[in-house]
């Protein structure tokens, strides 16, 4: 599923939200008829837990702690440790590179999907799997895909109801600082993490909300969505043709569909560890361009075929 803070904020329309909660709520439907035991998610961070002071390319949490971004929750997650520590030592054993937290940060990108899926947030153990979407350089995104094989496997042998959770994308280049454009106490945060005062805060979320009401209403110079790029990748998905992402080049993904479309990485890795059990059948498919929250927002359910 896509993410959104503006979910969570005045400004989208009744129309739209009505539309998009109706999404959700199936989504819901799907994951209580389920009844996961162990939830796995692969999510972005938006320099919230991961800063440039050492930003790795994969990172499997053991613990990790809601931020409370753009009134999400805020407070520890119910991380399954051990799983997390075996998960991450079987993806280094099939040669995929990835680091381990011990206290990881997590910001809307995963919190607010495992909100929207479940009445408590702390009620089915979950592995926090980080994939850095944001801070370049980036690496390709085949090796996303390679490192959603790598847990796919690992969680097909548990003989567990394990739930697999992609959350971002898909076209969107919101106003996100980066090293070459941040202002100095821009660059305090996305660099060193020095945290945000309540008044950064506020000011942050006033920002996100204008811009989102100025790219509804066409006066942005932020690219726009992409809705075919948006629809042909989910088609990808629902072929089970993942492969064919191995071509794509960091620089296209980012011309095509803003430069925050690297977050369907996590669909990317999401899907690859579904596949890796087997074929799969997609259920629910929804999209929707979203001006009104400055992406492509997109749900989608699977199960094994």
């Amino acid at each position: 599923m896509s993410h959104s803070p503006l979910l969570n904020l005045p400004g989208p329309s009744a129309d739209l939200l009505d539309d998009i909660g109706g999404a959700l709520s199936a989504a819901r439907d799907f994951v209580a008829d389920y009844d996961p035991e162990l939830v796995v998610i692969f999510s972005p961070d938006h320099y919230n837990g991961f800063f440039y002071r050492c930003m790795p390319a994969f990172c499997i949490g053991t613990a990790a702690t809601g931020v409370g971004d753009y009134g999400s929750y805020a407070g520890p997650l119910n991380v399954a440790a051990e799983l997390a520590n075996a998960c991450a030592a079987a993806v280094l054993d099939a040669d995929v590179d990835v680091a381990i937290s011990a206290a990881m940060d997590v910001d809307h990108g995963t919190v607010q999907p495992l909100q929207t899926l479940f009445a408590d947030i702390t009620t089915v153990p979950v592995i926090p799997v980080f994939i850095n979407s944001v801070a370049t350089p980036l690496g390709p995104i085949r090796r996303s895909r390679a490192l959603g094989t790598a847990v796919g496997e690992f969680v097909a042998a548990l003989d567990k109801r394990v739930l697999l959770i992609g959350s971002g994308g898909l076209s969107h280049d919101p106003p996100v600082p980066t090293l070459a454009t941040a202002p100095p106490a821009a660059l305090d945060r996305i660099v060193r993490g020095v945290p945000m005062t309540p008044d950064q805060r506020m000011a942050r979320q006033n920002a996100v909300m204008a811009a989102a009401h100025d790219f509804a209403h066409g006066e942005s110079p932020l690219q726009p969505l992409n809705p075919d790029w948006d629809r042909a990748f989910l088609d990808l998905l629902d072929t089970d043709r993942l492969a064919e992402v191995d071509a794509w080049d960091n620089r296209w993904i980012a011309e095509q569909a803003g430069n925050s479309a690297h977050e369907v990485r996590t669909w990317v890795a999401a899907f690859a560890a579904m596949a890796a059990a087997g074929p799969y059948q997609t259920v629910q498919r929804y999209y929707r361009p979203a001006p009104d929250l400055i992406a492509g927002f997109a749900v989608r359910t699977a199960v094994a075929a």
